[in-house]
Protein backbone atom coordinates (compact mmCIF):
# COMPACT_ATOMS: atom_id res chain seq x y z
CA UNK A 1 0.00 0.00 0.00
CA UNK A 2 1.37 3.41 -0.97
CA UNK A 3 0.58 6.10 1.60
CA UNK A 4 1.27 9.84 1.52
CA UNK A 5 4.14 11.12 3.67
CA UNK A 6 3.28 14.30 5.59
CA UNK A 7 0.25 14.69 3.35
CA UNK A 8 2.11 14.28 0.06
CA UNK A 9 2.92 11.36 -2.23
CA UNK A 10 6.59 10.87 -3.02
CA UNK A 11 8.44 9.42 -5.97
CA UNK A 12 9.09 5.67 -5.52
CA UNK A 13 12.77 5.02 -4.81
CA UNK A 14 14.32 2.96 -7.59
CA UNK A 15 16.18 -0.20 -6.44
CA UNK A 16 18.74 0.30 -9.24
CA UNK A 17 20.69 3.13 -10.87
CA UNK A 18 19.15 4.66 -13.99
CA UNK A 19 21.88 3.14 -16.20
CA UNK A 20 21.56 -0.38 -14.73
CA UNK A 21 18.88 -1.50 -17.20
CA UNK A 22 21.03 -0.92 -20.31
CA UNK A 23 20.71 -2.12 -23.07
CA UNK A 24 17.00 -2.82 -22.50
CA UNK A 25 16.21 0.69 -21.25
CA UNK A 26 18.78 3.47 -21.40
CA UNK A 27 19.56 5.99 -18.69
CA UNK A 28 18.07 8.65 -20.97
CA UNK A 29 14.75 6.82 -21.13
CA UNK A 30 14.68 6.42 -17.35
CA UNK A 31 15.62 10.07 -16.92
CA UNK A 32 12.62 11.18 -18.98
CA UNK A 33 10.11 8.45 -18.13
CA UNK A 34 10.78 8.20 -14.39
CA UNK A 35 12.35 11.59 -13.77
CA UNK A 36 9.94 13.76 -15.75
CA UNK A 37 6.71 11.90 -16.64
CA UNK A 38 6.22 10.23 -13.27
CA UNK A 39 7.34 13.32 -11.36
CA UNK A 40 4.66 15.35 -13.17
CA UNK A 41 1.92 12.91 -12.12
CA UNK A 42 3.14 13.09 -8.50
CA UNK A 43 3.19 16.89 -8.57
CA UNK A 44 -0.27 17.07 -10.16
CA UNK A 45 -1.86 14.68 -7.66
CA UNK A 46 -0.31 16.44 -4.67
CA UNK A 47 -1.68 19.76 -5.96
CA UNK A 48 -5.17 18.31 -6.50
CA UNK A 49 -5.69 16.51 -3.16
CA UNK A 50 -5.87 19.24 -0.47
CA UNK A 51 -9.43 19.79 0.70
CA UNK A 52 -10.82 16.73 -1.10
CA UNK A 53 -12.23 13.47 0.29
CA UNK A 54 -9.08 11.71 -0.95
CA UNK A 55 -6.68 13.62 1.28
CA UNK A 56 -4.71 11.21 3.50
CA UNK A 57 -5.92 8.08 1.68
CA UNK A 58 -3.64 5.46 0.16
CA UNK A 59 -2.90 5.60 -3.54
CA UNK A 60 -4.77 2.32 -4.03
CA UNK A 61 -7.89 3.68 -2.30
CA UNK A 62 -7.79 6.79 -4.48
CA UNK A 63 -7.47 4.71 -7.66
CA UNK A 64 -10.43 2.51 -6.64
CA UNK A 65 -12.78 5.40 -5.82
CA UNK A 66 -11.82 8.52 -7.79
CA UNK A 67 -12.45 9.80 -11.29
CA UNK A 68 -11.34 12.58 -13.62
CA UNK A 69 -8.01 14.30 -13.05
CA UNK A 70 -7.49 12.83 -9.58
CA UNK A 71 -7.95 9.31 -10.94
CA UNK A 72 -5.72 9.92 -13.97
CA UNK A 73 -2.80 11.16 -11.90
CA UNK A 74 -3.24 8.62 -9.07
CA UNK A 75 -3.59 5.79 -11.59
CA UNK A 76 -0.47 6.82 -13.44
CA UNK A 77 1.54 7.06 -10.22
CA UNK A 78 0.44 3.58 -9.13
CA UNK A 79 0.97 2.09 -12.60
CA UNK A 80 4.42 3.60 -12.93
CA UNK A 81 5.44 2.57 -9.39
CA UNK A 82 4.50 -1.05 -10.14
CA UNK A 83 6.31 -0.82 -13.50
CA UNK A 84 9.60 0.70 -12.33
CA UNK A 85 9.85 -1.36 -9.14
CA UNK A 86 9.54 -4.71 -10.98
CA UNK A 87 12.88 -4.39 -12.80
CA UNK A 88 16.49 -5.43 -12.16
CA UNK A 89 19.69 -5.63 -14.22
CA UNK A 90 19.29 -7.55 -17.52
CA UNK A 91 19.61 -11.33 -17.35
CA UNK A 92 19.84 -13.49 -20.46
CA UNK A 93 17.21 -16.25 -20.47
CA UNK A 94 15.39 -14.58 -17.58
CA UNK A 95 12.35 -16.66 -16.59
CA UNK A 96 9.93 -16.87 -13.67
CA UNK A 97 10.62 -19.05 -10.65
CA UNK A 98 8.63 -20.14 -7.61
CA UNK A 99 4.87 -19.92 -7.25
CA UNK A 100 4.38 -17.46 -10.11
CA UNK A 101 6.17 -19.85 -12.48
CA UNK A 102 3.86 -22.69 -11.40
CA UNK A 103 0.76 -20.51 -11.79
CA UNK A 104 1.81 -19.35 -15.27
CA UNK A 105 2.20 -22.97 -16.44
CA UNK A 106 -1.13 -23.88 -14.79
CA UNK A 107 -3.10 -21.02 -16.39
CA UNK A 108 -1.34 -20.52 -19.75
CA UNK A 109 0.28 -23.88 -20.50
CA UNK A 110 3.87 -22.62 -20.55
CA UNK A 111 5.90 -19.47 -19.97
CA UNK A 112 6.36 -19.16 -23.75
CA UNK A 113 2.60 -19.27 -24.38
CA UNK A 114 2.08 -16.68 -21.64
CA UNK A 115 4.73 -14.41 -23.21
CA UNK A 116 3.10 -14.70 -26.64
CA UNK A 117 -0.34 -13.77 -25.31
CA UNK A 118 0.99 -10.97 -23.11
CA UNK A 119 3.04 -9.46 -25.95
CA UNK A 120 0.16 -9.77 -28.42
CA UNK A 121 -2.20 -7.95 -26.07
CA UNK A 122 0.39 -5.24 -25.41
CA UNK A 123 1.18 -4.77 -29.08
CA UNK A 124 -2.52 -4.80 -29.99
CA UNK A 125 -3.66 -2.19 -27.48
CA UNK A 126 -4.79 0.82 -29.50
CA UNK A 127 -3.34 4.13 -28.37
CA UNK A 128 -1.87 4.56 -24.90
CA UNK A 129 -2.14 2.21 -21.97
CA UNK A 130 -0.83 -0.83 -20.14
CA UNK A 131 -0.87 -4.62 -20.42
CA UNK A 132 -1.12 -6.45 -17.08
CA UNK A 133 -0.73 -9.85 -15.52
CA UNK A 134 -3.05 -9.98 -12.52
CA UNK A 135 -4.61 -12.51 -10.17
CA UNK A 136 -8.33 -12.77 -9.51
CA UNK A 137 -9.81 -13.49 -6.08
CA UNK A 138 -9.24 -17.24 -6.53
CA UNK A 139 -5.60 -16.80 -7.55
CA UNK A 140 -6.19 -17.49 -11.24
CA UNK A 141 -3.92 -15.44 -13.51
CA UNK A 142 -5.43 -13.17 -16.16
CA UNK A 143 -3.99 -10.79 -18.76
CA UNK A 144 -5.81 -7.49 -19.29
CA UNK A 145 -5.38 -4.46 -21.50
CA UNK A 146 -5.96 -1.19 -19.65
CA UNK A 147 -6.27 2.12 -21.51
CA UNK A 148 -4.66 5.36 -20.35
CA UNK A 149 -4.37 5.39 -16.51
CA UNK A 150 -6.58 2.37 -15.80
CA UNK A 151 -5.41 -0.29 -13.35
CA UNK A 152 -6.72 -3.85 -12.75
CA UNK A 153 -7.53 -2.85 -9.15
CA UNK A 154 -10.69 -1.19 -10.47
CA UNK A 155 -11.84 -4.65 -11.67
CA UNK A 156 -11.17 -6.37 -8.35
CA UNK A 157 -7.90 -7.89 -9.57
CA UNK A 158 -4.46 -7.89 -7.93
CA UNK A 159 -1.84 -6.46 -10.33
CA UNK A 160 1.37 -8.50 -10.51
CA UNK A 161 3.31 -7.43 -13.61
CA UNK A 162 2.87 -4.65 -16.15
CA UNK A 163 4.41 -3.35 -19.36
CA UNK A 164 3.82 0.34 -20.08
CA UNK A 165 2.82 0.74 -23.73
CA UNK A 166 2.47 4.50 -23.71
CA UNK A 167 4.79 5.74 -26.45
CA UNK A 168 6.84 7.80 -23.99
CA UNK A 169 7.95 4.54 -22.31
CA UNK A 170 9.89 3.33 -25.33
CA UNK A 171 10.23 5.98 -28.04
CA UNK A 172 13.74 7.18 -27.14
CA UNK A 173 15.16 3.64 -27.33
CA UNK A 174 12.84 1.86 -29.76
CA UNK A 175 11.09 4.62 -31.73
CA UNK A 176 7.77 3.12 -32.92
CA UNK A 177 8.82 -0.53 -32.42
CA UNK A 178 6.54 -1.39 -29.51
CA UNK A 179 6.82 -5.19 -30.02
CA UNK A 180 10.64 -5.03 -29.86
CA UNK A 181 10.48 -3.00 -26.65
CA UNK A 182 8.08 -5.49 -25.06
CA UNK A 183 10.19 -8.48 -26.09
CA UNK A 184 13.30 -6.86 -24.55
CA UNK A 185 11.59 -6.12 -21.21
CA UNK A 186 11.53 -9.82 -20.26
CA UNK A 187 15.31 -9.59 -19.64
CA UNK A 188 14.82 -7.11 -16.77
CA UNK A 189 11.72 -8.45 -14.99
CA UNK A 190 12.55 -9.21 -11.36
CA UNK A 191 10.43 -12.32 -10.82
CA UNK A 192 11.06 -12.23 -7.08
CA UNK A 193 9.14 -8.94 -6.96
CA UNK A 194 6.30 -10.51 -8.97
CA UNK A 195 6.24 -13.45 -6.53
CA UNK A 196 6.00 -11.05 -3.59
CA UNK A 197 2.95 -9.40 -5.17
CA UNK A 198 1.32 -12.80 -5.76
CA UNK A 199 0.03 -13.51 -2.27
Amino acid sequence: MILPVNGKFEMPALPYAKADLVPVLTAETNEFHYGKHLQTYVNNLNAALPGTAYEGKSLEEIVKTSEGGVFNNAGQILNHALYFLQFAAPKEGNAPTGKIADAIVRDFGSFEKFQEEFQAKGAGLFGSGWVWLSADASGKLVITQEANAQNPLTKGLTPLLTFDVWEHAYYIDYRNRRPDYMKALWQIVDWQVVNERFV
